[in-house]
């Protein structure tokens, strides 16, 4: 059973765009008094000027930091799975370290990533 959730890109856009889907599954988290976790690589990506949703949502998680040894396990999954995201790659690490479920827009690309791990986590589309 998935401890928390890790957001991915797609999770914080539909933030921004005020989804009912993510206030949802966020509201339903914190309930559960889960953890939510956003890389820093995700925060990069959907970050814009003027993002006060994005802003708000990033305020209820935990950031994870990118370190010199997670780049590296990055590079090292992105080469096992012959991908090139380095956002989703980031994100599936900490979340198979802590054993998050995955919100994401991207279903397929998380699957893919966990498949060269050899991981099975909850994925949940927003």
């Amino acid at each position: 059973m998935a401890q928390g959730l890790t957001l991915d890109t797609g999770a914080l856009i539909a933030a921004e765009k005020r989804s009912p889907l993510f206030f949802g599954i966020v509201k339903r988290s914190l309930e559960r008094r889960s953890v939510l976790t956003v890389p820093i690589t995700v925060l990069a990506q959907a970050w814009r000027s003027g993002a006060v949703m994005v802003a708000r949502a990033v305020n209820a998680c935990a950031v994870e930091p990118l370190t010199t040894r997670r780049a590296k396990a990055i590079g090292n999954l992105l080469g096992k799975s012959r991908t090139v995201d380095i956002v989703d790659a980031s994100v599936v690490l900490g979340a198979v370290e802590r054993r998050d479920a995955i919100v994401t827009s991207d279903p397929d690309d998380i699957a893919r990533l966990l498949e060269a791990l050899g991981e099975k986590l909850p994925i949940i589309r927003i």
